[in-house]
């Protein structure tokens, strides 16, 4: 399986400097948050995915990915169709 990386746009409120990243592949989610000095990175197995659900708002939609260890990854500012495609491939 490749590996799908999505960005989250900068016109979203909490991306205007470096926007998220999102990353899938076939061991890792990981999430990236971009800051002004360096990024936050999150892992989660993709074997201890205990949900995924998609938030849509006007015009960006929100993400957010559970672990069964209770890890949690919410990611904001995504385009509708990039999450949804990002729900396809984690369920």
């Amino acid at each position: 399986m490749p590996t799908f990386i999505f960005t989250a746009s900068r016109l979203a409120p909490d991306n205007r400097l470096r926007p998220g990243r999102i990353e899938i592949d076939t061991a890792n989610v990981t999430y990236c948050k971009g800051y002004v000095f360096g990024c936050k990175t999150t892992a989660i197995v993709r074997s201890s995915i205990a949900s995924v659900s998609i938030g849509t708002g006007l015009f960006f939609a929100d993400v957010v990915i559970e672990s069964s260890g209770g890890g949690r990854i919410t990611a904001s500012g995504f385009k509708k169709a990039d999450a949804q495609r990002i729900l396809e491939i984690l369920t």
